[in-house]
C-alpha cells in the first residue's frame, strides 16, 4: 500500500531542516534538480492503494539507490549511513533529522525487483536529462565491456563437490537417508588434489578429481530413486542442473560455471594478468564532446560486438529522443557499416581521411577511462546482484551514478570558480583605490 504524503511545513520554531543546511552543497542542489514527481507517477502502479501495510516512501527508495552507486556502497552501508548524514536525509525527501535507518537493507531487493528494469531505466534517463545539453549531441563514442559476476573462479573440482554438499543438504531436508555422505572420502581426495603440481602427484590428482565426479553422480541418480514424486517436482530444475554440469565437456558451448549463477557467459580477455572474465557483456554509448553516458545495454549473450551497436543504439533513441548520426568505435566492430541511419566510424588505413574523422576517431579513446571509472567508482566491476535481471539493473545504475556524480563535480567547480573571481575582483579593485584613498587619508575595507 502507498504511503501517506510528508506534511512539508514549517516543523521547527525557529527554522526548517532545509535553512540549516549549506546550500550550495552538491547532493543539496541534486535533490532539487531531480524531478522526484515522475517516479512516484511511474512507480505507484507496483503498489495496492488499499491492500497491505503502509510502504516507504518511493523517493526514499530512488534516493536510496542513487546514493548507493555515488557512493560506492553496499546496500547496507547505504541504509547505515544514512542515518548518520543530514544531506542523506534530505535527498531523500525528509523534512527533519531521524537519528535510525530508514528500512532494512533486504527493502532495497525488494525495491529493485519490483520496478523492474524498466523502472531503473527511469532513473538512468532523469541523470542523463539533469547533464541538459551535454547529453543531447549525436556524434557519440561506443565501445563494450565485461561485467564481472561475484562468483568464484569455476573449475570442474569446485562444482563437483558443490553439487556433494548441496546433494547431501537436499536428502537432509527431506529427512532421507543416503547409502553415504561421503564427508571423509571428499576430504581425503581434497588432499590428493593438492599434489597436482608435485613430481609424481598429477597422475594421483586426476583420478581423485574423476573419483569425486563419480560421487556427485551417484548421489544425484540417489536422489532420483529416493525423492517422492510430489517432492521431486520442486527439485527437478536443480538436479536437470546439476546432470548438465556432470555432462558437459571442455568443447561445448553453454557452460555452466556457477550453480548460483548458471547465465554466466565466459569472456577471453587476452591479457596475461586476466586471461577470462566471467559475467556478461555491456554496451556504453557517451557523448563524444562532453562524455555523458547516453548508452548502458547489458548484451546476454557471448555476441559479436558487431551486433550490440543496434540495440545500444534503440536504447539511445529511446532514452533521449535523438537518432545519433554518428558513431565512433574501434575495430572491435568490424563487419557492420550503417545502422538505420547511423554511419558507425571504425577506424581503419585510409589516405583521405578528413581532420574531423581523425578527430573523432582520437576523441573515441576517452570512452575507456569512463569505462574504468564505472568499474572502479560506481560498481561495475563486480556484480553482486541476482541473476540476468540483476545484470541489467547493476549497468543502469552504475551509469547513472556516473552521470549524476558529473553534474555534481560540475556544480562544485562552477562554485570554486566564482569564489575565486570574486576573490581577485575585490583585490583589484583595492589596489586600484589604494592610492585614491590615501591621498584622501580614507579607508575602506572589504
Amino acid at each position: 500500500m502507498l504511503s501517506k504524503p510528508i506534511d512539508t511545513a514549517q516543523l521547527g520554531f525557529y527554522s526548517t531542516f532545509e535553512e540549516q543546511l549549506n546550500h550550495s552543497h552538491s547532493l543539496y542542489k541534486l535533490a532539487n534538480a531531480i524531478d522526484w514527481k515522475q517516479f512516484d507517477e511511474a512507480f505507484s502502479k507496483h503498489y495496492s492503494p488499499l491492500k497491505g501495510a503502509p510502504a516507504k516512501p518511493i523517493r526514499l527508495m530512488v534516493s536510496l539507490l542513487i546514493l548507493k552507486q555515488l557512493r560506492n556502497l553496499s546496500d547496507e552501508s547505504v541504509v547505515e549511513q544514512w542515518a548518520e548524514n543530514c544531506y542523506y536525509q534530505y535527498f531523500s525527501g525528509q523534512t527533519c533529522f531521524a537519528g535510525s535507518a530508514p528500512c532494512e537493507a533486504t527493502e532495497l531487493v525488494h525495491f529493485r525487483n519490483r520496478i523492474g528494469e524498466q523502472g531503473i531505466e527511469l532513473i538512468f534517463k532523469e541523470s542523463i536529462r539533469i547533464n541538459g545539453k551535454d547529453g543531447q549531441s549525436k556524434k557519440l563514442s561506443g565501445d563494450t565491456s565485461i561485467q564481472e559476476k561475484n562468483i568464484t573462479y569455476p573449475t570442474d573440482d569446485k562444482l563437483y563437490k558443490k553439487i556433494i554438499k548441496k546433494c547431501v543438504a537436499i536428502a537432509q531436508g527431506e529427512q532421507l537417508e543416503l547409502r553415504q555422505s561421503y564427508k571423509q572420502t571428499v576430504k581425503k581426495l581434497s588432499a590428493l588434489q593438492r599434489l597436482k603440481r608435485t613430481k609424481g602427484g598429477d597422475k594421483q590428482a586426476r583420478k581423485a578429481g574423476r573419483k569425486i565426479k563419480t560421487i556427485a553422480g551417484r548421489l544425484v541418480r540417489e536422489l532420483y530413486r529416493k525423492l517422492s514424486p510430489a517432492t521431486l517436482g520442486s527439485y527437478a530444475t536443480t538436479l536437470q542442473l546439476f546432470e548438465k554440469v556432470l555432462s558437459q565437456k571442455r568443447s561445448d558451448t553453454n557452460k555452466i560455471y556457477s550453480l548460483h549463477e548458471p547465465d554466466v557467459k565466459c569472456y577471453s580477455k587476452g591479457k596475461e594478468h586476466k586471461k577470462y572474465e566471467f559475467g556478461s557483456k555491456v554496451s556504453i554509448l557517451v557523448t563524444q564532446n562532453t562524455g555523458v553516458i547516453v548508452g548502458a545495454l547489458n548484451i546476454e549473450q557471448n555476441t559479436h560486438d558487431s551486433k550490440t551497436i543496434a540495440p545500444a543504439l534503440a536504447q539511445h533513441e529511446r532514452l533521449t529522443g535523438i537518432s545519433a548520426q554518428e558513431v565512433f568505435v574501434d575495430r572491435g566492430y568490424r563487419g557492420i557499416s550503417w545502422v538505420g541511419e547511423t554511419k558507425i566510424q571504425i577506424p581503419k588505413p585510409d589516405k583521405n581521411i578528413t581532420a574531423t574523422k581523425r578527430k573523432g576517431h582520437r576523441r573515441r579513446a576517452a570512452i575507456e577511462p569512463v569505462i574504468g571509472h564505472l568499474k572502479q567508482d560506481y560498481r561495475m566491476a563486480r556484480n553482486f546482484l541476482k541473476g540476468i535481471k540483476g545484470d541489467a539493473i547493476n549497468v543502469l545504475l552504475s551509469a547513472a551514478g556516473m552521470n549524476f556524480k558529473r553534474m555534481m563535480n560540475h556544480w562544485k567547480k562552477a562554485a570554486h570558480f566564482f569564489a575565486e573571481y570574486f576573490s581577485r575582483l575585490i583585490m583589484i579593485i583595492r589596489s586600484t583605490l589604494s592610492p585614491f584613498l590615501f591621498l584622501l587619508n580614507l579607508k575602506i575595507t572589504f
